[in-house]
């Protein structure tokens, strides 16, 4: 299962979660979080967003 590499990754999986469980509307995701939530299962996502955050970047290098 994936985990997270920055913190906006984790916070895009926990938006497109959201999604996935009708917490929230689809309409409302935008960028990433709309492409995890298409492309993404609900326990890709559950997994994602529950890395922890406590030694994650704020944003992935590009490598």
């Amino acid at each position: 299962m994936p985990k997270a590499k920055s913190k906006a990754q984790q916070q895009a999986a926990g938006a497109a979660l959201s999604a996935k469980r009708g917490e929230t509307k689809v309409s409302d995701l935008q960028g990433a979080s709309k492409d995890m939530y298409d492309s993404m299962s609900e326990d890709e996502l559950d997994e994602m967003a529950s890395t922890d955050r406590s030694d994650l970047p704020d944003t992935a290098d590009d490598d």
